[in-house]
């Protein structure tokens, strides 16, 4: 690419009057700097790697350094981070790459149930490495869930289809037997108000010709049961009427709380919490400031569903750690 459309592709100023007159390709990172590349300063302290290993164009933002050389094309912007961008829309409509934005659990599906990758890539929520993946990158088509990364790589990105076919048949909270594409599937690890996300997930496959194996299909980071005894020792599936619910978002507690209602209105169920936290419909959560403290909640509350909001099952083998001291 010629510096000139370099310049007006990034919206940037030329600041010198360079000997160079194109580069070859664009990276981020100083270490993937080959001669005749332009390199994007995210972090003003890599330019002088970048140079020494060839680069023949520098997009920076703010001040340059003036001891190094002068021969290669100084570019400056407002921000580097919106001139990646610029140029990255640039190539994606030269490749006819396309971006999809997925829901968190249609990602975490998406990675579980795939057999092969190789029409498509999962972006790094980190804009460096996003910005070089689709940049170098030979898949035609990239997904992730950072919404602000990916709206502002593309403001109109694609979505998947809320509609989506397939139907429920039977379900419990941890478990649901559903049809889809002609089969059924039975006793799976899933959560019923998950099945939406999981049937736009097959649905993107098919259309994209994805190959894909419900028989991957397992309970995702957020929303994960562990059943327990009455010293939080964890028990096989379904071996007790107590069972630690680990989840990353409120959403999911609200609806597992409101399936409970509906379907088990004998359970007892408690919320716990980083302090502070508001969930809808639980007026006094249990409010905990690390694994210690909730432990000791869980050992003293009265439960047969505990929802834990923002803390890792891992807690529970540092618990049976614990007890093998003694």
């Amino acid at each position: 690419m010629k510096i000139s459309d370099l310049v007006n592709i990034t919206g940037g100023e030329l600041d010198n009057r360079p000997q160079v007159q194109a580069i070859e390709s664009a990276t981020l990172f100083p270490s993937k700097v080959e001669p005749g590349d332009l390199f994007f300063a995210a972090r003003p302290e890599e330019i002088s790697q970048a140079v020494e290993r060839g680069a023949y164009a520098v997009v920076y933002e703010g001040g340059r350094p003036r001891d190094l050389d002068e021969e290669i094309a100084w570019i400056r912007v407002d921000s580097v981070r919106e001139a990646a961008f610029r140029l990255l829309r640039y190539v994606m409509l030269r490749k006819e790459t396309r971006l999809v934005l997925l829901r968190p659990h249609e990602e975490s599906f998406l990675r579980m149930i795939l057999t092969h990758r190789g029409n498509v890539a999962f972006l790094p929520r980190e804009w460096t490495r996003a910005v070089e993946g689709i940049l170098h990158g030979e898949q035609p088509l990239f997904v992730g869930s950072d919404r602000e990364l990916l709206e502002t790589i593309l403001p109109d990105v694609e979505r998947l289809e809320e509609e989506a076919p397939g139907q429920m048949i039977s379900d419990t909270l941890f478990r649901s037997t559903f049809k889809v594409g002609g089969y059924i599937y039975q006793q799976k690890e899933l959560a019923p108000f998950h099945l939406g996300h999981l049937l736009r997930v097959i649905a993107f496959c098919e259309r994209e010709e994805l190959p894909w194996d419900l028989d991957r299909l397992r309970y995702t980071r957020h929303f994960y049961p562990v059943f327990v005894d009455g010293n939080l020792q964890s028990l096989p599936r379904g071996g007790s009427d107590r069972v630690l619910i680990f989840t990353d978002n409120l959403e999911d507690i609200v609806q597992a709380r409101e399936y409970v209602r509906h379907q088990s209105s004998w359970a007892r169920s408690i919320v716990l919490t980083p302090p502070r936290t508001k969930v809808e419909n639980v007026e006094r959560p249990y409010w905990f400031e690390n694994a210690e403290e909730a432990r000791e909640i869980l050992k003293t509350a009265h439960f047969n569903y505990a929802f834990i909001y923002s803390l890792d099952r891992e807690m529970l083998k540092t618990m049976r750690e614990e007890a093998t001291l003694f």
